[in-house]
């Protein structure tokens, strides 16, 4: 048997300072691992003891660890995660599929041909985006690998008004919102980590798939699994999302995401995979 293991990134596996929730006593806090450095400046983190779960799971010939982020290529390759290397990744919420690091052009193509009659055009939804934000909040505006428009915001500032109307307009349109920490993305709904992982697991004849994450974009990825997990926050947290096969953890912060690999790690060792 082989399990796949789809996970969700930021604020899943590993945590900003601004997110990692330290609300314990200083001496109690975990010791920290720093797994991604940006312009020179330590960016995201883990507890050492989730590195050494995760170590445990990417060496394990019978387990496949697929990371699945919204991030784009040159984002998630800023990562540096510890055990094995991932042989396949999720980027860009499922528009790339690397392979050993390499974009996979087949799937590239299939992703395009999806969009392309399900939705309507990245250019529209941007010229809106650019069109309604107000520059009293708005502090940047991108494009991520030519599939989705994302901006930068002071999350405060942001009138709720105007963002259940974008995300009614969008919805028209054939695109999803989501506001995480102080990006607000919108990303076209066939574009999704769960038809990556469904390949992922095709690819490699997996015969059962655990996945986690916290936000909006992350449910059909949690539904799509045998078996799923959320953290005590994010999103999905908020709206007291659930569902059959996905368990809500109460834990927030970076100590969820050890919380979430011990999870995977009892799931991969109860379908005989893994020791506990």
């Amino acid at each position: 048997m082989t399990v796949l293991i789809a996970s969700d990134l930021d604020r899943t596996l590993i945590y900003s300072a601004a997110a990692l929730g330290l609300t314990m006593p200083d001496p109690q806090a975990p010791r920290l691992l720093c797994v991604e450095v940006h312009e020179s400046k330590p960016l995201s983190f883990m507890t050492e003891t989730a590195a050494a779960l995760l170590t445990a799971l990417t060496t394990d010939p019978a387990v496949v660890f697929v990371p699945a982020t919204t991030r784009t290529r040159k984002q998630y390759q800023r990562i540096r995660f510890p055990g094995r290397p991932a042989p396949y990744a999720i980027c860009a919420n499922g528009g790339q599929l690397l392979v050993d690091g390499v974009p996979d052009r087949d799937w590239r193509r299939e992703v395009a041909a999806r969009l392309e009659r399900e939705c309507a055009p990245l250019e529209e939804v941007h010229a809106h985006l650019l069109a309604t934000a107000d520059p009293v909040w708005l502090r940047k505006a991108r494009v991520a690998e030519d599939l989705f428009a994302y901006l930068v915001v002071e999350r405060d500032l942001v009138p709720q008004e105007w963002l259940k109307a974008l995300t009614a307009w969008a919805d028209a349109r054939g695109w999803t919102v989501s506001l995480q920490g102080r990006k607000l993305y919108a990303v076209p709904r066939p574009l999704t980590k769960s038809a990556a992982m469904r390949e992922v697991a095709r690819r490699t004849g997996a015969t059962a798939t655990l996945a986690a994450g916290d936000s909006l974009l992350d449910a059909d990825l949690l539904l799509a699994a045998d078996a799923a997990w959320r953290p005590g926050h994010g999103e999905l947290a908020d709206a007291s999302w659930t569902a059959p096969s996905v368990t809500a953890l109460t834990g927030a912060g970076v100590l969820a995401g050890e919380e979430i690999l011990r999870e995977f790690t009892r799931e991969a060792a109860a379908l005989g995979r893994l020791t506990p």
